[in-house]
């Protein structure tokens, strides 16, 4: 998808960036931006300053960033939707209408970026896309914090307390699944996958997994 999107536009001073929010730094993300084998920039974030600095809650997000170094658009959901939340968890499959609304709106939002990159459509004013940024609570600016020194303490052999900064971020941060499933993936509140992921997303209730933005092709996705 992105690396269609940067052949497409690269000549109109189009640029991706790419950053994998992974503590475990480059080796663990490298399989996956080999697999994409890009020739736009990518970053590994081991510290998800990223995610902090623009409130990003889950991936794929993105930002959009004119040639003046000015977010037009907040962050939002890069062109996934809540399909997958009524695939058939037995068989791991999706209904074909939902499968064709799934693609479907991952090409309205390339087609939305195409529309940026050569009329300026769908860019906010500066003022209007700072305001668009999500709030950063006293809850989740600890948050943020405990979850930078749980990383540390893990980094210097202390597996045991910084479970416990890890998860604790985790808490006082519950819309942020970035945190929540790299505290699952480094084993402080549990493994992220399987089980525990379909049971938190299901706690959501209608509460959607991927905000839709608002952008032509975008609906929220009954479940």
């Amino acid at each position: 998808m992105w690396q269609q999107l940067y052949s497409e536009l690269k000549s109109e001073n189009f640029m991706v960036v790419a950053v994998a929010e992974e503590s475990r730094g480059n080796e663990t993300a490298r399989p996956w931006i080999e697999q994409a084998k890009p020739e736009y920039l990518c970053l590994v974030d081991t510290e998800h300053l990223v995610a902090a600095r623009y409130g990003m809650v889950n991936v794929p997000q993105a930002v959009w960033i004119d040639e003046h170094g000015t977010m037009v658009r907040p962050p939002e959901t890069a062109g996934s939707t809540d399909h997958f939340r009524r695939m058939d968890l037995a068989t791991r499959t999706m209904a074909p209408d939902d499968m064709a609304a799934r693609l479907a709106a991952r090409q309205a939002y390339m087609d939305a970026v195409r529309a940026w990159v050569r009329t300026g459509t769908y860019a906010l004013p500066a003022d209007a896309a700072r305001e668009a940024l999500p709030e950063i609570t006293p809850d989740i600016a600890m948050a943020d914090v405990l979850f930078r020194l749980g990383l540390y303490l893990r980094g210097q052999g202390n597996m045991a307390e910084s479970a416990v900064h890890l998860a604790e971020a985790a808490r006082l941060h519950p819309e942020s699944w970035n945190i929540w499933r790299q505290a699952a993936d480094l084993d402080a509140i549990g493994n992220a996958g399987g089980a525990a992921f379909w049971q938190r997303v299901k706690s959501l209730g209608d509460r959607p997994y991927y905000p839709p933005p608002d952008l032509p092709g975008f609906k929220q996705v009954p479940v």
